[in-house]
């Protein structure tokens, strides 16, 4: 037998022994997680689910999964980390955590497009009733994207291999995966972005494919659970969900007080029209006293529509037959006023 054959004879069983000591499972902040997307959902009920997912007692709404199949990181998932689309891991997180109620708007939509299409030829038995009217709306959409950056350890891998070209060669096959992925949360109904998130996580693998091989490994060849990257993909969009969830659990909406959001900004632009003055002279803080004044709760009078505010707003327009916008419209302020 050869020297180069014993050689790899060596090497494949140090590796064997190494391999469990090598590998790192993925992290998320200060913790790990072995599989960040795994168990299953059976509507509010899930099994299995990581020990480290953000939960909650009920949804905050429903939302559809929007995915920008035309992105470079998109790309560069599928075609040099050969992942899948992001959307089952992120689907089977979301129902697990229970803070969101998802509706495909995907492949399950045209499923439904062709059930209709059926009734309407007369193909499909009587009663079957997938007639309009019962689809659910998504509230909101949540858009992922991923970001990668791989590091090796080669420099090291050489060094060592001056002294032992099997532990070098060892050493040169072990490699950091890093990732993170941000999150985005958009109303459906106004286009208003109300919550981000990042989140990151990092692996370590032991590359013996490439190695005894001498090609690219197992990169790729399965999916989020059985790979490094997919792991540490998974893990990231973990990560970043946990945070969103974080944020949107006593979420405060964004308040430019007055006439609310897309009436004008504050920021004055030089020859600009000026915005129109309010048609009445109460401001917010004016109707905040006045509502108090009634027996409304607005809190502390500060000037600004905040939320309890508009809760107060919605109530008084409901007990005088106004549209409960909770905004200070000019209906409501000249009811305020009498």
């Amino acid at each position: 037998m050869s020297q180069k054959s014993v050689h790899l004879i060596a090497l494949a069983t140090l590796a064997a022994a190494l391999q469990a000591c090598v590998a790192t499972a993925p992290k998320l902040g200060d913790g790990s997680a072995k599989t960040a997307a795994t168990g299953s959902a059976g509507g509010a009920n899930a099994q299995n689910a990581s020990s480290q997912l953000e939960k909650c007692s009920q949804p905050l709404g429903t939302m559809a999964l929007v995915e920008d199949q035309q992105a470079a990181w998109y790309q560069q998932l599928t075609s040099q980390y050969r992942l899948p689309s992001t959307v089952p891991v992120l689907r089977l997180l979301v129902q697990q955590s229970n803070c969101f109620v998802v509706v495909d708007r995907g492949r399950a939509l045209a499923n439904m497009q062709q059930e209709r299409a059926f009734q309407q030829t007369g193909e499909l038995r009587a009663n079957s009733n997938f007639g309009k009217g019962q689809m659910v709306s998504a509230d909101y959409s949540i858009n992922p994207e991923v970001l990668f950056s791989e590091q090796g350890t080669g420099g090291i891998g050489g060094a060592v291999a001056m002294f032992n070209p099997i532990v070098g060669a060892l050493v040169a096959g072990i490699r950091t995966n890093e990732a993170a992925a941000i999150l985005t949360l958009v109303d459906n109904r106004s286009g208003v972005q109300v919550a981000a998130a990042e989140g990151s996580a990092k692996n370590a693998d032991f590359g013996l494919g490439g190695l005894v091989a001498g090609g690219a490994g197992a990169v790729g060849l399965g999916g989020y659970t059985n790979t490094p990257q997919g792991k540490v993909v998974a893990a990231a969009f973990l990560n970043a969900y946990n945070q969103l969830v974080q944020a949107v659990r006593n979420y405060t909406p964004q308040s430019m007080g007055g006439e609310g959001l897309g009436a004008g900004g504050k920021l004055a632009v030089d020859g600009a029209a000026a915005a129109p003055a309010p048609r009445s002279g109460l401001t917010v803080k004016e109707a905040q006293e006045r509502l108090r004044s009634l027996g409304y709760d607005t809190g502390t009078p500060d000037g600004l529509l905040g939320r309890k505010t508009a809760a107060a707003v919605r109530a008084f327009q409901a007990d005088r037959k106004l549209p409960a916008t909770g905004m200070l419209d000019e209906p409501t302020r000249a009811e305020l006023q009498r």
